[in-house]
């Protein structure tokens, strides 16, 4: 019974990739600092509501990703490369009947029930905005999942990933409204999801030629999509100079330190196009998503 227990805790870690778990509270919270900053109503009830209306909202479109892909992804043939990155223990839980297909669907409608709850704490108009976010959200990934499995163009990809970009716009909307700054926050994230995507995408292409999926790589090749990453991280880059006018001074260190990672990963992708490469600077990607978000954090605080 013990060795259950632990078989069950190692996959529920899998599904949820609980290693990352304190990610997703940063980047919602980034939205609603950058909110105090405009807007001068901190409180610490708010923070914490927000937090964990990004802590649950993420988690549950993790799941409903699981769910959703749960027979392609028994197609999976490296699991020592990003299944590895993302999942702890190398698992895909729903896929190899770790956890059942109604269990995980069970809990990302827990999940989401609880986002929705702490959404119905915040002032109507707010509540609003959050909720209409999150259904559209969810409808994006279902169809992203989905779509990019027939698709001759990336139209998964471009549309798909607009749900990431909501992410922390939706922080933002718990006191903001949908002004100018919510705009640039979009705008100047947006093209970062898809460069990430296409890194991403990179590494796992093995996979995703095996799984049918119809990603930038597999529709490209390792060199187009290594385009996709470097014209994406351009964009997004060219979309700073615009964001910055409505950030604290303070927060602008943290973004040239994004800068200089995401520069170094570009170079590396675009020397050596292939899955080793996009694996090895996904982590840069990362930090630097770190660095914006807790420099918007630290330069509202500070």
């Amino acid at each position: 019974m013990r060795r259950e227990t632990v078989e069950t805790f190692k996959a529920y870690v899998d599904l949820t990739r609980a290693q990352f778990f304190f990610v997703w509270p940063l980047l919602f919270c980034s939205g609603l600092f950058l909110a105090f900053e405009h807007y001068d109503g901190f409180t610490w009830s708010l923070t914490i509501r927000a937090a964990l209306i990004g802590l649950f909202g993420f988690e549950a479109g993790l799941i409903l990703n699981d769910y959703v892909d749960r027979e392609a992804d028994r197609k999976d043939i490296e699991r020592d490369k990003l299944t590895k990155y993302w999942r702890l223990f190398r698992r895909r839980p729903v896929a190899e009947g770790l956890i059942s297909p109604g269990k995980a669907l069970g809990l990302f409608l827990l999940l989401a029930a609880l986002a929705l709850a702490l959404i119905a704490t915040l002032p109507p108009k707010n509540a609003l905005h959050l909720t209409a976010i999150m259904a559209y959200s969810y409808a994006a990934e279902y169809f992203y999942q989905v779509k990019k499995r027939d698709q001759t163009v990336p139209v998964a990809q471009i549309l798909g990933r607009t749900d990431f970009a909501l992410f922390p716009v939706a922080g933002y909307l718990c006191l903001g409204s949908p002004d100018a700054t919510a705009l640039l926050y979009f705008l100047f994230f947006y093209p970062f999801a898809l460069a990430h995507l296409g890194v991403n995408d990179i590494a796992d292409m093995r996979n995703d030629e095996a799984r049918g999926m119809k990603t930038v790589p597999v529709l490209y090749g390792l060199r187009g999509a290594a385009l996709w990453v470097l014209a994406f991280t351009a964009i997004h880059l060219c979309a700073a100079v615009l964001f910055a006018a409505v950030l604290p001074a303070a927060t602008l260190a943290g973004f040239a330190a994004g800068f200089v990672l995401l520069g170094i990963a570009d170079c590396r992708i675009a020397r050596a196009p292939k899955p080793e490469t996009g694996l090895a600077v996904l982590p840069l990607f990362h930090l630097a998503m770190l660095l914006y978000t807790t420099g918007i954090i630290l330069g509202d605080a500070f």
